[in-house]
């Protein structure tokens, strides 16, 4: 395909539990045209509202750091908050998790209540006086659909952030463009994958597997906060016969430089994406 990929924000929220950090996924309705039926973080594209001028200043968001962390020195400061806005509203819209600065429960249920009234993500916001929580907002890594497509039709330049589960609040799926939801730990998801329980995309397969090396919700933010966000491209090619893509580092990618940690390829077999060395390659 040759249109540009269109700009996405996409929120891997997370939480400490007894047996480690767990990560919340929702299902994708079936009928979906992008990666229906498939277990995602919550997240879409960028909407034209997103980078109002007006939302943005009544939101107060600090231009400078956040742009700053995106490490995208040649996108447009405006451009930059809108992702962020993007990762907030698609969160809310997707989870009902409002990622805003100690929002009360009251709060939390009037801005559910005026979306499903169709009321829109920023009108929320202002009525009830809240800004989103920027600095829980840290971005992770950035996925490009390429050229040749692995499971979707369309190409998305999708930046995804990590946040903290807020302590007071419940995350569950819409019952629209979402029609499940779980919280497991990265490993566990993988491995539901594995015994083919569901369906995973390689930026989540890939994703999942970086999860799994963080002891908590702060070890995982910590080294986001710590590093800038890799740009992952996958590189389609043949490997014996079958369909693969090549991440950045792997000797048929054209960037040298390895993004992301685990195989640095996944192959297209048995009806899905998984590495040549078998299960335990996605931890090595």
């Amino acid at each position: 395909m040759i249109m540009p990929a269109r700009e996405a924000a996409t929120v891997v929220l997370l939480r400490d539990a007894l047996q480690g950090m767990e990560v919340f996924m929702v299902k994708r309705h079936g009928l979906s045209d992008v990666l229906g039926g498939a277990y995602v973080f919550p997240g879409g594209k960028v909407d034209r509202a997103d980078t109002d001028a007006k939302l943005l200043e009544s939101l107060g968001a600090p231009h400078d750091s956040l742009h700053a962390a995106l490490g995208e020195a040649d996108l447009a400061s405006v451009a930059a908050i809108g992702l962020y806005v993007a990762a907030c509203r698609e969160t809310f819209e997707e989870s009902g998790v409002l990622l805003a600065e100690e929002p009360t429960e009251e709060q939390v249920r009037q801005a559910r209540a005026q979306a499903r009234q169709g009321v829109a993500f920023g009108e929320i916001v202002a009525r009830l006086g809240l800004r989103p929580d920027w600095g829980n907002l840290v971005p992770w890594s950035r996925w490009i659909t390429p050229n040749v497509p692995a499971m979707i039709n369309k190409r998305f330049d999708a930046r995804f952030f990590l946040a903290a589960m807020p302590a007071t609040q419940t995350a569950r799926h819409d019952d629209h463009e979402a029609t499940e939801s779980l919280w497991l730990r990265p490993r566990a998801v993988l491995e539901q994958y594995w015994a083919r329980e569901i369906n995973l995309a390689p930026a989540q397969i890939m994703s999942l597997a970086v999860l799994s090396r963080y002891r908590g919700v702060d070890d995982a933010m910590a080294a986001a906060r710590g590093s800038r966000p890799p740009a992952i491209q996958p590189e389609p090619f043949k490997h014996e016969d079958s369909r693969a893509i090549a991440f950045p580092g792997d000797e048929r990618h054209p960037v040298r430089e390895r993004a992301v940690a685990g195989p640095s390829f996944l192959v297209y077999r048995n009806e899905r994406f998984e590495p040549a060395g078998g299960f335990e390659a996605l931890f090595a």
